[in-house]
């Protein structure tokens, strides 16, 4: 996961920082977003090589700042979380092409840094 950057879409603060903790001690430079805002600023300001991101963003769409990513970065995989079953039949993927994976917020954050590794380095 070394030189990987990473971007964390994420409004609960203190899951976000789990999540960080977990990335960095793998080698990942990691960046925090709480809002669909802040995500596009750090966009704008650096590449992400993978975005994690909650489906439910307050203040924001999910969907809009994915529609962004595949715009002006169509190869950025887009690892989906959420505390919610909506998009558990998968249809998420025919919504958002640039999305690699769909997890709940309560997957350990040892299985998402190794799908971090794995669609990070694909």
């Amino acid at each position: 996961m070394e030189h990987l950057n990473v971007l964390i879409v994420e409004n609960n603060c203190a899951l976000a920082q789990l999540w960080e903790r977990h990335l960095r001690r793998g080698g990942a430079e990691v960046r925090l977003a709480h809002t669909q805002n802040n995500a596009l600023d750090m966009l704008e300001a650096e590449k992400a090589d993978l975005i994690i991101m909650n489906v439910v963003l307050r203040g924001g769409s999910a969907f809009s700042l994915a529609d962004y990513v595949r715009l002006l970065h169509p190869h950025i995989p887009i690892i989906y979380v959420t505390n919610s079953t909506f998009f558990s039949d998968g249809s998420i993927f025919g919504l958002c092409p640039n999305a690699c994976a769909y997890l709940q917020t309560t997957t350990p954050p040892e299985d998402l840094a190794a799908m971090v590794e794995h669609y990070g380095r694909a």
